[in-house]
Formats: structure tokens, C-alpha cells, sequence
């Protein structure tokens, strides 16, 4: 039997990762959930757990996250009661992000939650395989990255 023609054609990596990165947002979902975290959530955290406070800004920056995205996650953090904002003594525009107290207890279960995430998400692979599917992503996400940049950079098209 051969490959559908989308297959052999190429296109069936480029679904074989959104099909991929999907079920590992959803698996994140589910185990996050119990702690009262979202996807992206989660990352936010362990940067100020591990960091201390930071700007905005330089969340986005540490996160390689979307600046859009940024104040909706810490917004939503915040109802939560797991970070508060003070005013950053350097910048009148910018707010620093703290961790509060009730964060810090949820450090260890988010942590160990991160951890079952990855060993669920590498089952049957060995210690071998799990090193080489890191070095491909990289390598995808060099080469998409690049992508991304030249693209922008590209002039549009005349009008």
C-alpha cells in the first residue's frame, strides 16, 4: 500500500507537528487543571519561580511568547491570586510581575506535573531516541524560526 498522495508530497510532517503539538497542549490542560493553571500558565510561573519578579516585557522576551498574549496570561494569573503587579520603579510604563505566596505552594506540583508531562510525552522512547526527537525539533524550530524572520523581513507584494 502507498502513502496518500499528501504524504509523499511533504505535507504530512508539517500536520504530523500540529497534530503533535496539540494533544501536548491538551495533556498540559488536563494535568494543569488540578493546580488551577492553563497551558502557558505554567511557564509564566516557573520563570518568576525561578527568575523572581520581572517586567512584562521581559516575560515575553524570556518566553519567546507573543506580546498580545503576555497581558491576558499575567491578567488571569493575577485574578487567580498567583501573581500581583507593582509598579516598576525604573519605567512609569511598565509593571513588575511578582509571584505571590500562594503561588509559591503550587511550585512543587506544577514542577512535578511538568515532569509527568514529559515522561508521558516519551513513552516507549529511549533515553537515545528522546535525545535525538529534541535535536529535530530544535533543528524544526531553527529552520521555521528563520523562516518566520525572512518572511517578515520580505518586502509585500506591489500594489
Amino acid at each position: 500500500m502507498h502513502p496518500p498522495p499528501a504524504r509523499r508530497a511533504g505535507r504530512y510532517r508539517g500536520h504530523a507537528i500540529f497534530r503533535v503539538a496539540r494533544l501536548h497542549r491538551m495533556l498540559a490542560g488536563q494535568l494543569l487543571r488540578h493546580v488551577g493553571l492553563h497551558p502557558g500558565q505554567e511557564l509564566v510561573m516557573m520563570q518568576l519561580w525561578e527568575l523572581g519578579p520581572q517586567r512584562q516585557a521581559d516575560l515575553v522576551r524570556l518566553l519567546d511568547s507573543d506580546a498580545a498574549t503576555m497581558p491576558r496570561t499575567v491578567r488571569r494569573l493575577e485574578t487567580s491570586g498567583f501573581v500581583r503587579r507593582r509598579p516598576c520603579p525604573t519605567d512609569k510604563r511598565a509593571a513588575i510581575i511578582e509571584p505571590t505566596p500562594a503561588s509559591h505552594a503550587l511550585r512543587r506540583e506544577v514542577e512535578d506535573l511538568r515532569g509527568r508531562l514529559e515522561r508521558l510525552s516519551t513513552t516507549g522512547l529511549s533515553p537515545h531516541q528522546c535525545g535525538e526527537a529534541l535535536r529535530a525539533l530544535e533543528s524544526i524550530e531553527t529552520a521555521l524560526s528563520a523562516a518566520v524572520a525572512s518572511h517578515h523581513q520580505a518586502p509585500g507584494p506591489a500594489r
